[in-house]
């Protein structure tokens, strides 16, 4: 049969010009490993430490759970990830850049790290004469044990990647039969909107573009298995289903994941000469020949009428298909949805199911909204892309900008969609006041990392919220008052810490919590998860929460929360100065790791935590002014007045600041983050009321002259710890390491400083090391060692390149002026 010709093209198709862009063949230089083992030199004050974890991790097995920190099963960079798929907090699919469905994480604060071979697109083309001319499926894998009978391993030379976060394109040329084929992979990740982008869902539109020089029929078939990959896929029953609305056919999978129900659906759209047809289900564990026969035969299929099919403990797959004629030198489009309605959750301990935030828009209490979200997303992705487009033009336009940075600022973005990220709707049970933003938008949480499952870890989300406050404020603001309660929670639960081995309760009332819970547990109820030192006597907690809201309030103009926070903010501020043993004004270190590098110890003041807390004062005052506190203001402007002073006094040397002022040989290494504090008066709109301009600059300038251009030639970011004797600070695992986001937040400081092209040339080593050298985008580490190893892959901090979108354009805000 002659199909009507479909000519309607897509909106916003053109491929990005910027990007992570890779030929489907590409392989990278180096392949690295995640470290093993520390130096010997640094093992002695980390063997306490790993005896005891060795017994903590026997524990959590025992009960059944999963250490939130698993040492010894570290997953191994695949070198393979490009954009992941999903809007933000109803779970994610990643998506490899050769088009693999890859790294599943449905399942709550858990990744399932398979590529599920059954997932597939595959393209038949036809003459009008009936007969088969090319039929392949569109995945370089080599010939696989199951789906044998599937023409595969397509040649990666003839096809191209390029992803700008939150979409993505693959190009074919399929050279045989002269026809091009571009799927376009569409996420609703978009800033300021709330609704679309809490879909569990993605849209794949595909241009099919005939230069052969006659009429085609051309089909792209979708194809999708049950499960996630893991070991549970054969453990429940599942079965699929018909969907019809409007013009949007499909086939849902139901299942269960870990006890949770959750509706796969696969669809595309008919109109414009576009026809569908569905297989209800296939045993994606045979040969597969007869779904690829009766494509290749007839270019459709056969659809029957059972509505249903059988439920099975086997995993199960459905394919969709959509065919067009494409008339010789014209284009047209097809489209898909792949949607994952998964609307209950619970975690581990089974305290309370929540529903996820999307079912306020879509929610069907006795079925799948899976049909609905369908349709919604193949009818309003033009208008998603058109956001997404108007978001990302400022910066793509900007020829003062490398293009590099492009690439990086939008695709570090995938973590607030895929850091194992949940989004939950409140009920009256949460009895939320009017003006908290969790009556609205519920609660929001994302890992530290995938290797590091602690929700709003947050001396480390302090970086990462530069993102955040940008693009979806509400959010910030939902972390920042849930923060504010679990001040005041206390869990008298008592254990042992893992480094020190000290005896504690795991919350104290009146203190800043490091995270929101392990997943693995009961998160918001069972907060303080990490098991490693006493966090309730952390020194960098407490000023990072008043430096948080205060940049918030700056970049948000939300007084409100300021207002509700405040009476928190000085509870903390009060525990801040219990620090201060001498009573010079400077906070103390406690002489172990009590603070966000925690294995470098520091002891008495120290540029790092006595910087946080003097920015901390600073905010106070001025939030203590907006909010008519005069007698507060005045009270911690006598505290800040001498603790300047003690800070110049005790940290100077004359180039820069010492890492702490104890008496050990590496109490003056140059630690690249020690103005971590002045960065964020900066980003708050300060000048130098408290750190000195020529000092702030001459530390700068020490530390890309030795931090930077004298580890790895410059080309990978700054080490953690540099020695003025000319080498990398080795004391500790962590001084000779490279944090991404530390570097990143660097980077942002000089910008601010005016330190433009040392800015970008300090963080452009992290992304061409990243994504250039060892193939680890999408999956970014917290730390590189100097060659050959990682740390903790797929981590919140790198999120801190927003800060440099902030500096970047504040500068520009000024220069107009």
């Amino acid at each position: 049969m002659e199909l009507p010709t479909n000519n309607e093209l897509s909106v916003d198709n053109d491929i990005a010009k910027y990007g992570f862009k890779v030929r489907l063949d590409h392989e990278f230089p180096e392949k690295w490993l995640p470290i093993k083992r520390p130096r010997l030199r640094q093992l002695p004050h980390l063997l306490p430490l790993g005896l005891r974890y060795w017994s903590y991790y026997n524990k959590i097995v025992k009960d059944g759970r999963i250490p939130l920190m698993d040492y010894m099963k570290m997953p191994i960079g695949l070198q393979m990830y490009g954009a992941p798929i999903g809007g933000i907090g109803g779970g994610t699919i990643g998506r490899g850049f050769r088009g693999e469905f890859c790294r599943y994480a449905l399942r709550p604060g858990q990744y399932q790290y398979h590529t599920i071979i059954p997932n597939q697109f595959i393209v038949t083309i036809r003459d009008v004469e009936g007969n088969t001319i090319y039929h392949q499926v569109l995945s370089t894998h080599k010939k696989p044990k199951i789906l044998k009978s599937w023409k595969w391993h397509f040649d990666g030379t003839k096809a191209r990647y390029t992803s700008l976060y939150p979409r993505s394109w693959t190009e074919y040329d399929l050279d045989e039969v002269s026809v091009k084929l571009i799927c376009r992979q569409v996420s609703p990740v978009i800033p300021h909107n709330y609704k679309d982008s809490s879909l569990p869902c993605a849209v794949f539109i595909w241009d099919v573009i005939n230069n052969s020089g006659k009429d085609l029929n051309i089909a792209i078939t979708f194809t999708f298995q049950s499960g996630t990959g893991d070991n549970t896929d054969n453990e429940v029953n599942k079965w699929t289903e018909y969907f019809e609305t409007d013009n949007v056919s499909g086939v849902m999978i139901h299942q269960k994941i870990h006890e949770m129900n959750c509706t796969y659906a696969i669809s595309s759209r008919a109109k414009n000469g576009i026809e569908n047809s569905r297989v209800l289900s296939f045993d994606p564990m045979s040969n597969g020949e007869s779904l690829w026969r009766e494509l290749e035969d007839n270019g459709k299929f056969e659809e029957k009428t059972l509505r249903a099919s059988p439920k099975t403990g086997h995993p199960i797959a459905a394919a969709v298909s959509a065919r067009t004629l494409v008339k010789d030198g014209s284009t047209s489009v097809l489209e898909f949805s792949l949607v994952w309605d998964m609307p209950k959750i619970h975690f581990h301990y089974k305290m309370r199911e929540y529903l996820k935030y999307y079912t306020k828009f879509f929610y069907e209490p006795e079925g799948s909204a899976a049909p609905l979200i369908s349709q919604y997303a193949l009818s309003n992705y033009r208008q998603w892309e058109r956001e997404i487009c108007n978001w990302q033009r400022n910066v793509l336009e900007d020829q003062q900008l490398p293009d590099w940075y492009k690439s990086a600022l939008f695709n570090e973005l995938y973590y607030v969609a895929d850091g194992g990220t949940i989004w939950l709707r409140s009920d009256e049970t949460d009895n939320f006041p009017a003006t908290d933003p969790r009556s609205e938008y519920g609660r929001f949480a994302y890992l530290e990392g995938q290797e590091y499952r602690m929700y709003n870890t947050y001396d480390v989300h302090f970086y990462a919220a530069f993102a955040l406050v940008q693009l979806w404020p509400h959010l910030q603001n939902c972390i920042q008052y849930e923060l504010r309660d679990n001040v005041h929670m206390e869990i008298e639960t008592r254990w042992t810490t893992l480094y020190e081995g000290v005896i504690q309760a795991r919350k104290l009332k009146g203190t800043v919590p490091h995270d929101m819970g392990d997943p693995g547990e009961e998160p918001f109820k069972l907060i303080n998860s990490y098991p490693i030192h006493d966090v309730s006597e952390w020194r960098d907690l407490n000023p990072k929460f008043i430096l948080s809201c205060y940049r918030d309030y700056v970049i948000t103009g939300n007084l409100q929360l300021l207002q509700d926070l405040w009476p928190t903010m000085i509870q903390i501020l009060e525990r801040c100065l219990t620090w201060d043993e001498d009573g010079d004004g400077l906070i103390e270190n406690g002489g172990f790791p009590d603070q966000t590098y925690d294995t470098w110890v520091m002891k008495g003041p120290s540029a790092y935590c006595g910087g946080l807390f003097l920015a901390a004062l600073h905010c106070s005052i001025e939030m203590a002014k907006l909010l008519g506190h005069d007698a507060d203001a005045k009270k911690y402007e006598e505290i800040l007045k001498r603790g300047k002073v003690a800070y110049q006094e005790k940290l100077w040397n004359g180039q820069y600041y010492n890492f702490d002022s104890s008496d050990s040989g590496h109490s003056k290494s140059i630690m690249s983050d020690q103005l971590c504090g002045h960065w964020f008066l900066r980003a708050s709109g300060f000048n130098y009321e408290i750190f000195p301009e020529d000092r702030v600059k001459s530390a700068l300038k020490v530390i890309f002259e030795n931090n930077v251009k004298k580890y790895k030639n410059g080309e990978q970011g700054a080490v953690n710890g540099f020695l003025p004797t000319g080498s990398i600070d080795r004391k500790t695992l962590q001084s000779e390491e490279m944090w991404t986001g530390i570097t990143y937040g660097l980077a942002a400081l000089m910008i601010h400083e005016g330190m433009i092209e040392e800015g970008f040339k300090t963080a452009e080593g992290v992304y061409r090391t990243v994504y250039e050298k060892i193939g680890m985008g999408f999956e970014t580490p917290e730390a590189l060692f100097e060659n050959k190893f990682y740390r903790a892959i797929g981590y919140m901090r790198p999120l801190s390149i927003w800060a440099m979108h902030l500096a970047w354009e504040s500068r520009k805000l000024k220069t107009m002026k």
